[in-house]
């Protein structure tokens, strides 16, 4: 009698099939309909193949298109199609790498002949070709030795490079669609029909092998795909009015920030303009974390390296630091992050449970090595200014004082009316413990409980990330997503277990007793730069009136009315507006013209009737003209708005 296995569903329902069935069979059984419309499996975790030989006791979910893990795999596919319409088009072509991305989808070619970005419509339609023979997409598992000979034999130089470095005893699998075929893990759905048409390729870029800068520049092509057109629609759409909002752009259209090759790549400069924002931002950090007992602290920009060897930064994050430099005969490393000397500071004398908890809080400016391909604008940068601060409480306090961190990104989330965000609960893999992570199993369970228990009595929503947590405890990451749509990592809230130990961090508790504490690492800002890329693109450069450069512009007439201007900006500077008056030979339409350029959000314009009558005639951005209006009246108003830090809907 041949053994059955059971499979179990989401429902809790339990069915048995015969000791070998797949994905399909199953959907089938259901119903036809479904077996039509199913695309992927989800089998005791993990995502599989329709077709994925099933022959163990298991619980399964089947997977339609509307489900949001298809779309990683049609960009999966979408990648797999490219590559086999290029080599199609273009023989000769080596391929290397295809990976799903966040919003699409990449492939790095090795071309034998120049290609560019007029060549991708004809790689699109290509691609509808291979989509409308529908092929299926075939898993096998090969020899690793039958790998390397074939695409050898086929003069894929880069797949075997890639098999080379598969680990002995990993399945070595291929992927087929039709006569092309490609090494792969996987899944895929069920044919290449499946995809669809809700795809477009939209750039192709420079990309080092492997991302070492020593090897060859491959050329990497963009694409995007949506499971349907209206998704597609929107997504470009969402693109086409990122660009017009490039903090980039801006950036330099305002005169916020530059970068000099003089410099160095990665290295801002702020400018006037900018330098006001990060202040403005300091400021309002500075009186949130007043009000809730944080100390300020400065810590020094470079550091021995038995500092970071002690705190583990040094194994885990060698890479993305700068190259030590030789002070005396000893290693000295430009600062990656402000923990270890926090923790110095903690250590400086004895504490007790009366000290706790302590905040240490500092706007220190750290230096990480980011690769020349990954640098981008603001978003990715070489120095950055940290809104940082470390915690150190007891396991009673935790609770509370995580949640306070919690609050504060809800606040500042509502100043700069960041509407849409979620906090991703990062937890560790306990298959890396001592490679990736510390290895404490026990107190990963109990802290990885501390912190579900802190948000769910919070009452924060959450989802679960396995894998990506610090390597010395879990962490929130906090995603936001700006006016138009686009997502953004802002803000981090980690939890140390580890750390504190190594560095002898200890309390007397109410006992006398030596106690260690358990420390909060937080950035409710992250970093200035990223910050403020990001309030950029949010704003499309129109900042609130709070955190605006420029205030306000005053607009003379002609010259005979400057001194009632002068006059006007005395009160202005009294009652700490930032202004500035625009006194040039131009006709008023042209110093209008100007000030909506540098997006000043108020204009105060003055003539004869206002010079007389002690009011001014203002105009808002995206407003107009508001009329003439008592001065003094509208001083007060102006004062309010800032303080309040109010935001006004733009139109």
């Amino acid at each position: 009698m041949q053994n059955k296995i059971n499979i179990t569903f989401p429902d809790g329902s339990v069915k048995q099939y015969d000791s070998e069935t797949s994905g399909y069979e199953i959907a089938n059984s259901i119903s036809e309909r479904l077996a039509k419309q199913a695309i992927l499996i989800e089998l005791d975790g993990a995502l599989r193949d329709l077709a994925f030989p099933i022959k163990t006791d298991s619980e399964i979910k089947i997977l339609k298109k509307d489900d949001n893990r298809a779309l990683e795999v049609i960009r999966h596919d979408c990648a797999h199609v490219m590559a086999e319409a290029v080599q199609e088009l273009y023989p000769g072509t080596q391929v290397t790498i295809g990976p799903a991305i966040e919003d699409g989808f990449y492939y790095d070619f090795s071309f034998k002949v120049p290609f560019n970005e007029q060549d991708l419509k004809k790689v699109e339609t290509k691609m509808s070709e291979i989509i409308d023979n529908s092929h299926p997409f075939l898993r096998e598992v090969w020899k690793r030795s039958d790998a390397i000979e074939y695409f050898e034999k086929i003069g894929q130089d880069y797949k075997k490079e890639i098999i080379a470095d598969i680990p002995d005893g990993e399945l070595i699998t291929v992927y087929s669609q039709g006569e092309w075929l490609d090494l792969c893990r996987g899944p895929h759905m069920p044919t290449t029909g499946h995809i669809g048409k809700s795809f477009k390729l939209l750039k192709i870029a420079g990309a080092y092998w492997r991302g070492n800068e020593k090897n060859e520049m491959l050329t990497r092509i963009y694409g995007t795909a949506w499971r349907t057109d209206k998704e597609l629609k929107n997504y470009l759409n969402m693109l086409e009015e990122a660009e017009k909002r490039d903090h980039r752009k801006i950036g330099k259209q305002m005169q916020i920030f530059s970068f000099d090759d003089e410099v160095g790549a990665g290295l801002p400069l702020w400018l006037p303009n900018g330098t006001v924002i990060i202040d403005e931002l300091e400021n309002l950090a500075k009186e949130t974390e007043e009000k809730l007992g944080y100390q300020r602290v400065r810590t020094p920009h470079i550091t021995k390296s038995d500092l970071y060897e002690k705190s583990g930064h040094l194994s885990h994050y060698e890479d993305s630091m700068f190259p030590a430099m030789d002070v005396d005969g000893k290693k000295y490393y430009l600062k990656p992050m402000n923990c270890p000397h926090h923790h110095k500071i903690y250590s400086s004398h004895p504490r007790t449970y009366k000290d706790l908890p302590l905040k240490l809080t500092e706007y220190g400016t750290c230096y990480r090595y980011e690769k020349s391909g990954q640098l981008f604008g603001l978003m990715r940068v070489r120095s950055m200014q940290m809104n940082d601060a470390h915690i150190y409480c007891s396991e009673e306090q935790f609770k509370d004082e995580f949640l306070s961190v919690c609050k504060m990104y809800l606040k500042y989330f509502e100043i700069f009316g960041i509407e849409k965000y979620e906090m991703r609960l990062s937890l560790h893999d306990p298959k890396k413990l001592g490679k990736k992570y510390v290895d404490e199993p026990d107190l990963w369970i109990k802290t990885e409980k501390l912190v579900k228990e802190a948000l769910i009595d919070g009452n924060l929503n959450f989802v679960e990330i396995k894998g990506e947590a610090a390597f010395y405890g879990p962490k929130i990451d906090v995603q936001v997503w700006s006016a138009i749509g686009r997502e953004f990592t802002l803000a981090t809230n980690q939890v140390d277990f580890a750390i504190p130990q190594k560095f002898g961090l200890n309390y007397k508790d109410s006992y006398d007793q030596n106690q260690t504490p358990l420390c909060i690492h937080r950035a409710p800002l992250g970093t200035h730069e990223r910050f403020i890329g990001f309030l950029i693109e949010h704003f499309a450069g129109d900042f609130p009136l709070w955190i605006a450069p420029i205030q306000v512009l005053i607009i003379p007439i002609s010259d005979k009315f400057n001194l009632y201007a002068n006059q006007i900006s005395q009160k202005l500077e009294q009652n700490g507006c930032r202004f500035k008056i625009d006194t040039r030979n131009e006709k008023m339409g042209a110093k209008i013209r100007k000030g909506e350029l540098e997006k000043i959000p108020v204009m105060l314009i003055v003539g004869e009737n206002e010079q007389k009558n002690k009011t001014v005639s203002v105009r808002r951005r995206f407003e107009g003209n508001l009329g003439e209006i008592d001065f003094k009246k509208y001083l007060n108003t102006l004062v309010e708005e800032i303080n309040s830090k109010k935001r006004r809907d733009l139109k």
